[in-house]
């Protein structure tokens, strides 16, 4: 599998490390403020509930063995084709312009 880097172009496998699910979204919490029952349910389905889809999903990867950017990868997770790459801080800005 060819993983085509935004920075350094197309790579094997090899020099990526896979990081998870791109789709998840971080429990937000206020800092100082006292951790409930909720709070903590939502940290344990954070770290460790995973769905194992079949098909197109975002996924986040490090290009370690090289220019060391983290990518989101839409990949289809039956056959590894690769159907598009983002740098990963253009998706994190994004999904911050949206919650403003």
């Amino acid at each position: 599998m060819r993983i085509p880097c935004c920075y350094c172009g197309a790579r094997g496998h090899e020099e990526f490390t896979y990081l998870g699910d791109a789709t998840l979204a971080r429990p937000s919490t206020e800092i100082g403020a006292p951790a409930d029952d909720a709070t903590a349910a939502a940290w344990h389905d954070y770290v460790y509930v995973r769905d194992n889809p079949s098909g197109r999903h975002r996924e986040l990867w490090q290009h370690t063995g090289g220019c060391r950017a983290w990518l989101v990868v839409t990949r289809d997770t039956r056959t590894h084709e690769i159907h598009g790459v983002e740098a990963a801080r253009d998706v994190a800005l994004a999904r911050e312009a949206t919650h403003e």
